[in-house]
C-alpha cells in the first residue's frame, strides 16, 4: 500500500513540475501574433504606429514583411522608418476620390509597404514603425493585414479579422481602434483583430498585465509544486508506522 502511494505521489509531483512549462507555452503560442502599438487612437490625428513581428519558426529567418494600408478610408501622408538591413518598398494607388486634408489635396495613397532583405532569426522579433497622417476620421477601426515570409518558403498570412462571438482567429490581423479626439479612453499596448479592447476602441490591456498575469500563473503552479513535495515528504515520514 506504501508503494502505491508513493507512485501516487511521485505522479502528482510530475504533473506539477509540468504545470509552469505548460502554462509557458500557451502564454508564447497565445503572444506570437504580429500587433500594432498603440491599439487605439484619436480619429484625425497623426500618429506613429509599430507592427511587432515575430519569428514562431525554430529553423527559418522571417524575411519578408508585406504590410497593407488600407485604403477604403485612405490615409494621405503614409512614411515608412528605416530598419537598418532591411529595404523598403512603397506601393501607391490612384485614388478614384481626391482625398483633401489641412495639407492639400491628394490623389494617390500607400496601399502596402514592404520590407525586405533583412531577417529575423528564430527567437527574435523586429518592429517596423509608419508615420500616419491624418488617421480617417469616419471609421471606428482600422485593419491592418500582413504577410510574413520564411526563408524556408513558408508563408503566413495575418488577415484574419474576428467576429463577435467567434472563436479566435489562428492569424489575427492587427487592429487600430480609432476614438473620437478628446476621449481619453486609449489603449496603447499592441493589439490584433482578436484583440477585443482593438476591435472595441475603448480600451486594451497594457503588454505588462499580460505579463503579470503569466507570472501569476507560474507562481501559482510552484506553489503546487512545493504543497506537492511537502506532502510527499509527510508521507515518507509516516511510511514506518503505517507498515506497523
Amino acid at each position: 500500500m506504501c508503494a502505491v502511494r508513493s507512485a501516487r505521489t511521485l505522479r502528482t509531483i510530475g504533473v506539477l513540475l509540468a504545470a509552469p512549462a505548460l502554462v509557458l507555452a500557451a502564454a508564447g503560442a497565445a503572444s506570437a501574433h504580429v500587433t500594432v502599438s498603440p491599439t487605439s487612437a484619436p480619429q484625425g490625428s497623426t500618429q506613429e504606429l509599430t507592427f511587432k513581428v515575430p519569428n514562431e519558426e525554430s529553423t527559418a529567418d522571417t524575411v519578408s514583411i508585406q504590410l497593407q494600408i488600407p485604403t477604403a478610408n485612405p490615409i494621405a501622408q503614409v512614411l515608412a522608418k528605416p530598419v537598418p538591413g532591411w529595404t523598403i518598398t512603397v506601393h501607391t494607388i490612384t485614388l478614384a476620390k481626391p482625398l483633401t486634408t489641412d495639407d492639400g489635396t491628394f490623389n494617390q495613397a500607400v496601399d502596402e509597404i514592404d520590407w525586405t532583405g533583412g531577417s529575423i532569426v528564430p527567437g527574435q522579433y523586429q518592429d517596423f514603425s509608419i508615420s500616419v497622417d491624418p488617421l480617417p476620421t469616419d471609421v471606428s477601426q482600422l485593419v491592418f493585414k500582413a504577410v510574413q515570409t520564411y526563408s524556408n518558403g513558408d508563408v503566413v498570412r495575418w488577415i484574419d479579422v474576428s467576429e463577435p462571438g467567434e472563436p479566435e482567429p489562428d492569424h489575427p490581423a492587427p487592429v487600430l481602434a480609432l476614438v473620437p479626439a478628446g476621449d481619453g479612453s486609449l489603449a496603447v499596448a499592441g493589439g490584433s483583430a482578436s484583440d477585443p479592447g482593438s476591435a472595441g476602441g475603448a480600451s486594451a490591456a497594457p503588454a505588462a498585465d499580460n505579463t503579470l498575469g503569466i507570472a501569476g500563473l507560474v507562481v501559482g503552479a510552484l506553489g503546487l509544486l512545493t504543497a506537492g513535495l511537502a506532502l510527499w515528504r509527510t508521507r515518507r515520514t509516516a511510511a514506518p508506522d503505517e507498515r506497523a
